[in-house]
C-alpha cells in the first residue's frame, strides 16, 4: 500500500515531537545542608511534641497521633482529613517540598479501573485524570485494581492521592513522570510492573506518540522536578521500585514500605550523564523490608540526605553510588544479614579506593546493628567533622515506631488516619 509524502511526513512529524522533550529548569539548591538542617528542625520539633503528648494525660485520646514524624503529623491526626486533602500538599520536607501536585486545582475521581485505550482514554479513568492540562487533586471512587495497557504518563500539576479506599496499580506497565513538574502520588500499592511500549500513548489532552520499550520501574523519574513519592507501598517490579534519571532533582521520597526486589532505586543515570550533578534528593522514614537485595538507594553525582530509614533486609549491600555522590546517612537503623560477606551497608562502585576515598559519604547516628557498618570516605570519614557538625537526626533507636506506619495506609472517612 502506498503512502502520500503528507501523510509520511505528519507521521514522522508526530514521532519525533514525542521524542524531543520539553526540559524541566529547577536549580538545585546551592547549599543543600541548610535542606538537611530543616529537615532535622523538622524531625526534632515532631519529637518534641510527641513527648509532650506522652506526658501530658489530659491528650491521652490523641496519643496515636504523635508519631515524631513530621509529614504524618502533618495531616494524619485530622479526622476531617477527607474534606481537607489538598492540605498534603504542604506536609513535604527535604528536596521535594515545594512539591505541590494538584493543591490548586479541581478534585478528580476514578470511578473505573479501567485502560482500554492508551490513546484515547475514558472519562473516569487514572490515564484520563493524569493527563489533563490543569492541575488536578485524583482520587478513587471505590478500591481497585488498575493494570495499565502502557505506561502511566503523568502530566505536571498531579497528585495521586489513594487515601480512603485500596488501590492497586499492578501487573502491567506503572508510572513515567517524564518531563514534567510537581507531581506527588501517594497513599497507593505499586506492584508486579512490567515493561510497556512499542505503542502510541497519549501524554496530554493535544497530544499522543510512539512509545518504545520502557524498563518497567514501578515509578520511573525522567527529567522530572519537584515529585514527591510518599506512603507507597511497592514491590516485584521489572526494573526499579523507584528510579530517578536525567536530571532529576528536587525530589523527596517517604514513609514508603519497599519488599521483594532486587535492584531497588536507581538515582542518577550514568556516570557520564552530568547533567545528574544537579540531582538532589531526601529519601526519609521509609522501611526496606523483607526480600530486598541492593540498591537502597544506589547514587551518581548528586546530593542524597539518607534519614530515618529502616533497613530490616538486604542481600548484597544497602547504600551504593559512584560518580562522587554526596550520601549523608542520619539515624537510619541498619539491621544487615546473617550471611558474614554482606554486613556492609555501603558499596563504592566501579571506582577503586584511590578514587573513592575522597567521596563525601558520613554516617552520623545511624544504628548498625547484626555486625553492619558503614565504611564512610571523604569529609565524612573525619573525626574534626563529625564533631563540628551541628546536625543530628532523630535517634536511631526512634526508627522502628516512626517507620510503623510506612507504606500505603488504610484510611477510614472520618477518623485520624
Amino acid at each position: 500500500m502506498m503512502i502520500s509524502r503528507s501523510i509520511l511526513f505528519s507521521l514522522v512529524f508526530l514521532v519525533f515531537s514525542f521524542l524531543i522533550p520539553t526540559f524541566i529548569s529547577s536549580s538545585p539548591v546551592q547549599d543543600p545542608e541548610l535542606v538537611v538542617q530543616e529537615v532535622n528542625r523538622q524531625i526534632n520539633a515532631s519529637i518534641a511534641r510527641r513527648s509532650l503528648l506522652v506526658s501530658d494525660r489530659r491528650n491521652l485520646g490523641y496519643l496515636s497521633c504523635g508519631s515524631g514524624n513530621p509529614i504524618d503529623d502533618c495531616w494524619r491526626c485530622d479526622p476531617n482529613w477527607e474534606q481537607n486533602r489538598q492540605k498534603l500538599a504542604d506536609c513535604a520536607i527535604g528536596f521535594g517540598k515545594n512539591a505541590i501536585g494538584g493543591r490548586d486545582g479541581k478534585i478528580y475521581v476514578v470511578d473505573d479501573s479501567g485502560d482500554d485505550d492508551p490513546v484515547n482514554p475514558k472519562p473516569g479513568t487514572l490515564r484520563h485524570a493524569v493527563i489533563q492540562d490543569e492541575p488536578l487533586w485524583i482520587i478513587f471512587a471505590r478500591d481497585m485494581v488498575i493494570t495499565l495497557k502502557e505506561e502511566l504518563i503523568m502530566n505536571s500539576y498531579k497528585t495521586i492521592d489513594g487515601r480512603g479506599a485500596s488501590v492497586h496499580i499492578a501487573n502491567g506497565p506503572c508510572i513515567t513522570i517524564q518531563y514534567v513538574t510537581n507531581v506527588i502520588i501517594h497513599g497507593i500499592n505499586i506492584h508486579d510492573c512490567k515493561q510497556g511500549g512499542n505503542a502510541m500513548v497519549r501524554d496530554s489532552p493535544r497530544h499522543y506518540g510512539w512509545r518504545t520499550i520502557s524498563d518497567g520501574d514501578g515509578v520511573s523519574i525522567f527529567g522530572g522536578a519537584h515529585i514527591w513519592v510518599d506512603h507507597c507501598s511497592l514491590s516485584n517490579c521489572n526494573d526499579g521500585l523507584i528510579d530517578a534519571i536525567h536530571g532529576s532533582t528536587a525530589i523527596t521520597i517517604s514513609n514508603n514500605y519497599m519488599t521483594h526486589h532486587d535492584k531497588v532505586m536507581l538515582l542518577g543515570h550514568s556516570d557520564e550523564y552530568t547533567q545528574d550533578k544537579n540531582m538532589q534528593v531526601t529519601i526519609a522514614f521509609n522501611h526496606f523490608g523483607e526480600g530486598l537485595v541492593q540498591r537502597m538507594p544506589r547514587c551518581r553525582l548528586g546530593y542524597f540526605h539518607v534519614v530515618n530509614n529502616d533497613y530490616t533486609h538486604w542481600e548484597m549491600y544497602a547504600i551504593g553510588g559512584s560518580a562522587n555522590p554526596t550520601i549523608n546517612s542520619q539515624g537510619n537503623r541498619f539491621v544487615a544479614p546473617n550471611d558474614r560477606f554482606s554486613k556492609e551497608v555501603t558499596k563504592h562502585e566501579d571506582a577503586a579506593e584511590s578514587e573513592w576515598k575522597n567521596w563525601n559519604w558520613r554516617s552520623e547516628g545511624d544504628m548498625l546493628v547484626n555486625g553492619a557498618f558503614f565504611t564512610a570516605s571523604g569529609a565524612g570519614a573525619s573525626s574534626s567533622y563529625a564533631r563540628a557538625s551541628s546536625l543530628s537526626a532523630r535517634p536511631s533507636s526512634l526508627v522502628a515506631s516512626i517507620t510503623t506506619s510506612s507504606g500505603a495506609l488504610l484510611c477510614k472517612k472520618g477518623f485520624p488516619c
